[in-house]
Order: structure tokens, then C-alpha cells, then sequence
């Protein structure tokens, strides 16, 4: 949770007035998938790892 706070909140609410309904909706809810699970280390590795 660190690194979000680090995150500035310009650039987070600029993404979201980019993205539409559907997009914000599936992010959120693979942010809430990540959050449930057990193993958050691997899928948010795996994330950056595909951001690249």
C-alpha cells in the first residue's frame, strides 16, 4: 500500500477521465481479485511484468 501513496493523485485521476465505464470497471475489479488473494506478491509482479 505504500507504493499507492507514493502514486501522484494528477496522474491517477487524468487515467480515469481517459477510460471509459466498462475499463474502470474491470480494473477494479481485478484490483479486488489481487486484494482477495493470498498470493498478491506473484499477481501484481506478473502485472508489472506485463506493463513493460
Amino acid at each position: 500500500m505504500g507504493q499507492m501513496s507514493n502514486m501522484d493523485m494528477g496522474k491517477l485521476m487524468e487515467m480515469l477521465s481517459k477510460m471509459d465505464k466498462s475499463q474502470i470497471e474491470q480494473g477494479l475489479a481485478k484490483a479486488s481479485q489481487i486484494l482477495s488473494t493470498e498470493d498478491k506478491n506473484k499477481i501484481i509482479d506478473m502485472l508489472n511484468k506485463n506493463k513493460k
